[in-house]
């Protein structure tokens, strides 16, 4: 399993029965997680000491319920700046175990010698797209929620990269990639966080299932000539780390060499020493 076990500000203290205890910087968050299926004596005294608890319906969907958190807060990794918020489905804006792909891409940016341009796809609040740019690359940052793209523009301006080489786009993330192709542009890094089911612009279907491995045979079209990685992030179930590696190796590896590898990722637990499971990722490097 692939850790994101570098945070300072942020922290998985405990969790039991269905829900995760974490410190996001100064503030404590209760929030549900499918994955924490067990049962445990909840002891740290911070279970009682809430800042926000987030409550899941047994109809669906559920609601935050606040005792003392702002409207707004800042949490930091490394050198990057990121503005946080209660909002819709538990999340804050976010997701904190995507550190150690941050990290591990960051690196290759910077040891490849070379201007390195990236595209990064469903890109949601720009956690990746601001540690691609820290590290030296340009970026295309592409998602289809005009709020999240504004978001990752302000997350961009407080870790100090408001004048980066960062492309902004609203759009279709599908049909951004027929036009690059068809532009022909090209990218030496790709990234996509793909959601499990979601909608376009102009409430075009997304379904990870039916979609994903088409969307990956038209990304590698963009690669360039001297490709340096493509990174795949799911938190669908269906897809465990052997289904990524299989696209990515009958896709990506086939054809341009290097290696495949998919772990999932995971957040250390402070109070027992666990591994929270977040998800998957697969990657693949030259």
């Amino acid at each position: 399993m692939w850790i994101a076990d570098q945070w300072k500000e942020y922290e998985v203290i405990d969790c039991s029965k269905g829900e995760k205890l974490e410190r996001w910087g100064k503030y404590i968050l209760l929030r549900p997680d499918p994955q924490v299926i067990w049962d445990t004596k909840r002891q740290d005294r911070r279970w009682r000491k809430l800042n926000a608890h987030y409550h899941r319906s047994s109809r669906g969907g559920g609601e935050w319920e606040f005792f003392d958190l702002p409207e707004q807060w800042d949490i930091h990794y490394r050198n990057l700046t990121f503005h946080l918020k209660p909002f819709h489905f538990k999340h804050t804006g976010l997701f904190p175990e995507q550190a150690v792909n941050w990290d591990w891409f960051s690196e290759k940016i910077r040891r490849a010698g070379r201007p390195i341009k990236v595209l990064n796809l469903f890109a949601y609040t720009g956690g990746a797209t601001l540690a691609a740019a820290a590290a030296g690359a340009s970026v295309v940052h592409v998602d289809a929620s005009k709020g999240m793209v504004t978001w990752a523009k302000e997350n961009a301006v407080a870790s100090g990269l408001g004048d980066a080489p960062i492309r902004w786009l609203v759009d279709d993330c599908v049909k951004f990639v027929e036009r690059e192709i068809r532009r022909g542009n090209h990218y030496d890094g790709i990234i996509m966080d793909p959601p499990s089911y979601g909608r376009g612009p102009k409430g075009e279907i997304w379904k990870i299932e039916e979609k994903i491995f088409p969307l990956i045979r038209l990304c590698e079209k963009l690669l360039s000539k001297d490709p340096l990685f493509f990174l795949i992030n799911s938190y669908t179930t269906g897809l465990q780390p052997a289904v990524l590696s299989y696209m990515l190796g009958s896709l990506i590896e086939k054809k341009h060499g290097g290696r495949v590898e998919s772990q999932e990722i995971g957040l250390p637990v402070s109070t027992n020493g666990l591994v929270l499971p977040c998800g998957a990722s697969g990657r693949w490097t030259v």
